[in-house]
């Protein structure tokens, strides 16, 4: 990993806020699967867990994790996409503050999640964070959807992206994190898992998930567009019927606090 992917620039980062109702609205959730694999992971149920989502965003992970009985503060720096976390979640505890600096006491969680996040902290604040805040045999799970890179039409989409776009999706590290936590706090014995799920959207939905990507957001609607109405023409070649059968990966690296369980 280089420099650049332990110190994201804010202006990607903090790009999300400007789409933040987008987001919301657009982007994928994840599948039962994962939580069912975190819990395997983990050794522990999520029901009464005490959980700190870190990026919170919106509140997709914070929701499904509440879903499954998990007692979840959310954390998230963009005052956008907080908003929208609140509005959609009012009953759900949620700070202002950033994995490389949790405003969070020590020993204090069961599990530290990442949902789409932990590429914009620097990983060599940020994990250790994690492991202050967790309790001893307490663990930490990063998660990343990803175009599923075995399906033609999705790693096509990409591959058009990246030649287009030059430095789209630079600040990816989706399967690089257990060479990174091994790197940086050997004997943690990270574990990794990839799932494959799938959603069905309305062309209209894709694009807008698209568009509420970092990259695009930073572009701004009038140089996104262009890219965007080409990846309409490409998307109905494949799905005529305007419904795009998305393809995801979910990249889950999980890695436990040594000790105990409190």
């Amino acid at each position: 990993m280089t420099d650049d992917h332990t110190r994201p620039t804010s202006r990607f980062a903090l790009s999300f806020d400007a789409v933040a109702a987008q987001y919301a609205t657009a982007r994928p959730g994840y599948p039962p699967v994962l939580f069912d694999t975190v819990e395997d992971l983990t050794g522990r149920r999520l029901r009464g867990a005490r959980v700190v989502d870190v990026g919170a965003g919106t509140g997709i992970a914070t929701a499904l994790l509440a879903g499954r009985g998990a007692r979840v503060i959310a954390v998230e720096p963009g005052s956008g996409m907080g908003a929208q976390l609140k509005a959609r979640l009012p009953e759900v505890p949620l700070v202002r503050g950033l994995g490389d600096a949790l405003p969070l006491s020590d020993a204090c969680a069961d599990l530290i999640t990442y949902a789409q996040a932990w590429h914009w902290t620097d990983p060599r604040r940020s994990l250790p964070e994690a492991l202050r805040v967790l309790r001893p045999g307490g663990s930490l799970a990063l998660w990343w959807n990803v175009p599923d890179p075995d399906v033609p039409w999705a790693a096509e989409q990409e591959q058009r992206l990246q030649a287009r776009l030059p430095g789209y999706h630079a600040h990816g590290i989706t399967g690089e994190a257990p060479q990174i936590i091994g790197r940086l706090v050997p004997g943690l014995g990270p574990v990794h898992r990839r799932l494959h799920w799938t959603r069905r959207v309305p062309v209209d939905v894709h694009l807008a998930h698209l568009g509420s990507r970092s990259y695009f957001a930073t572009l701004g609607p009038e140089q996104s567009a262009p890219v965007l109405a080409d990846e309409r023409r490409h998307l109905l070649r494949h799905f005529p019927d305007g419904m795009v059968e998305e393809a995801y990966a979910v990249d889950l690296t999980v890695v436990s606090r040594p000790g105990g369980r409190a």
